[in-house]
């Protein structure tokens, strides 16, 4: 009975160590194919700033449609002669600038 454990405690060793370099070897040829990074890190970088412009543009656009919603809004409740027509059109009116605003510091500040 003891023959049979250590035959199979040796094959279980050569097993595991036959893995190992198995695994050294592959971590060792991946290794090989991998790249520092930069390459895609620039590519990320033009990427994204091409985007800027357009979301940019895009955030300006909302801005206006916000502004012809509110303006709506505004009209219909000058027209109901609710009293809260000021608070609601400095809401609108003050989302929209908001929205232009951002867009242009974002623009300066980060100089895309």
């Amino acid at each position: 009975m003891e023959m049979c454990s250590r035959k199979t405690k040796g094959n279980n060793r050569k097993k595991v160590i036959m893995m190992c370099v198995a695994l050294a070897l592959l971590a060792i040829h991946y290794s090989a194919f991998a790249q520092d990074g930069i390459q895609g890190i620039n590519e990320a970088n033009t990427k994204v700033r091409s985007y800027f412009s357009a979301g940019t543009n895009l955030m300006y656009a909302v801005g206006a449609l916000l502004g012809l919603i509110g303006a709506v809004k505004v009209y219909q409740k000058w027209n109901a002669g609710d009293q809260d027509t000021g608070k609601v059109a400095a809401a609108w009116f003050g989302s929209c600038i908001f929205l232009v605003v951002v867009a242009t510091v974002i623009q300066s500040f980060f100089g895309v």
